[in-house]
């Protein structure tokens, strides 16, 4: 059988496991040692990443007319792709972690979301955070405002329409207000005329007094 014929499954194998790829990162892992890389295939694993060793001529073939041939300048010496096809920062996440604690894990550079990332790049892909955190923030600052509206809606169905302290009550309030004010302007002014009454009284009384006097 052919060489070309050998290679063929490998290169068909590649191409079906980058194909709809969110990302791919190239990785050097001269040097860890076996419970290291069982221990990095584990975690990655779990987060839903595809591991492999493939040999550079392989996965130059695979990566041709596709959004990861932009890797080919990296593949030099022995490599390994860590493939994700759901969360885009998942790889560069685990392994910028892992080479934190084995420093023999180099990572070359990556592909994300169509964009080709060096070193330095995946570095900073890497402190993105998962997408289960982002969600979790976000439904967090949700929570708040969905809180409020609900106790709003249950105070109107309690109260027969309007929710207690709502601007609704602003205009019945202020027409109590307007209402007992003009209650107190009538009673004054009734205790008014009662005292201009009482000295026209008092006024007359002194007159008649001293018309009899005269």
């Amino acid at each position: 059988m052919a060489k070309v014929e050998l290679k063929q499954p490998i290169i068909q194998e590649i191409s079906d496991n980058v194909k709809d790829a969110q990302s791919v990162v190239v990785v050097d892992y001269r040097g860890l040692t076996v419970a290291e890389d069982t221990k990095l295939r584990k975690e990655l694993r779990e987060a839903g990443v595809t591991y492999k060793v493939y040999k550079n001529t392989m996965m130059n073939f695979a990566f041709k007319d596709t959004d990861f041939e932009s890797l080919s300048d990296v593949l030099e010496g022995p490599s390994a792709i860590a493939i994700s096809k759901d969360d885009a920062t998942a790889p560069a996440r685990i392994l910028s972690k892992f080479a934190k604690g084995a420093e023999a894990l180099e990572i070359k550079a990556g592909v994300v979301e169509g964009t080709f990332y060096d070193a330095n790049g995946m570095k900073a892909i890497a402190s993105v955070p998962a997408r289960e955190e982002l969600l979790s923030k976000l439904l967090g600052s949700l929570q708040s405002p969905i809180g409020n509206f609900a106790r709003v809606l249950k105070q109107i169905a309690e109260n027969g329409g309007a929710a207690e302290g709502s601007d609704s009550e602003a205009p019945k309030e202020e027409a109590k207000a307007e209402e007992a004010k003009t209650e107190e302007v009538a009673e004054e002014a009734k205790t008014e005329e009662a005292a201009e009454e009482a000295k026209t009284e008092e006024a007359k009384a002194e007159e008649t007094e001293d018309k009899s006097e005269e």
